[in-house]
């Protein structure tokens, strides 16, 4: 393993106390992520009840199977995205399945469609919040009080190829937010 494959300390540290059955680590991993989870969670799914209980479920599922991280796949951050996106369109099926009339082909099209819509939402959420703060601040900027790029140079103290650039990155990782349906920088199964 390379350097730059090697895992960041901290994550497998906390995938070791978590082997260790540490409770504290579980508390230390839920202040640090609950809020991601439940967020993504909610997104996926527009209820606050199910949000709650896929929350659970995958500090849970954490806690019980801390082995299947695997810290060469990427951060700790986007493995309990993956896990949090897994449960929660599988909540989201199983929901929209029972509500499905007796087998109408049509209807089971309308569900895939509402899963991908909210999975691609909620990756793009994800998105949004994981990348680096000066990207985020460029398109904010733009999008919600909409800025060009001159405008966005000035507000951020920046010079014009540097907002472009900002912006560029920006909506780069964001139209990744179609692609394969769990967050990004984890690729491993779940």
């Amino acid at each position: 393993m390379t350097k730059k494959d090697v895992p960041p300390r901290w994550d497998r540290k906390m995938q070791q106390r978590l082997a260790r059955g540490e409770a504290a680590a579980l508390g230390e991993l839920y202040d640090r992520f609950a809020s991601l989870v439940h967020s993504l969670a909610h997104r996926v799914l527009g209820d606050e009840q199910a949000a709650d209980t896929v929350t659970r479920e995958v500090f849970a599922h954490v806690w019980e199977h801390p082995e299947t991280y695997d810290p060469r796949q990427g951060p700790l951050r986007s493995w309990i995205a993956a896990v949090t996106h897994r449960l929660a369109v599988q909540r989201l099926r199983d929901s929209e399945t029972a509500a499905l009339p007796g087998g109408d082909g049509g209807s089971t099209e309308e569900l895939e469609r509402t899963v991908r819509r909210a999975s691609v939402a909620a990756r793009a959420d994800y998105i949004v919040h994981s990348m680096p703060a000066p990207l985020r601040a460029a398109l904010e900027l733009a999008y919600f009080q909409r800025r060009d790029y001159r405008q966005t140079a000035t507000d951020l103290g920046v010079t014009e190829d540097e907002a472009r650039r900002r912006l560029r990155l920006g909506l780069q990782l964001l139209s990744t937010a179609h692609d394969a349906g769990t967050p990004p920088g984890y690729g491993g199964a779940v």
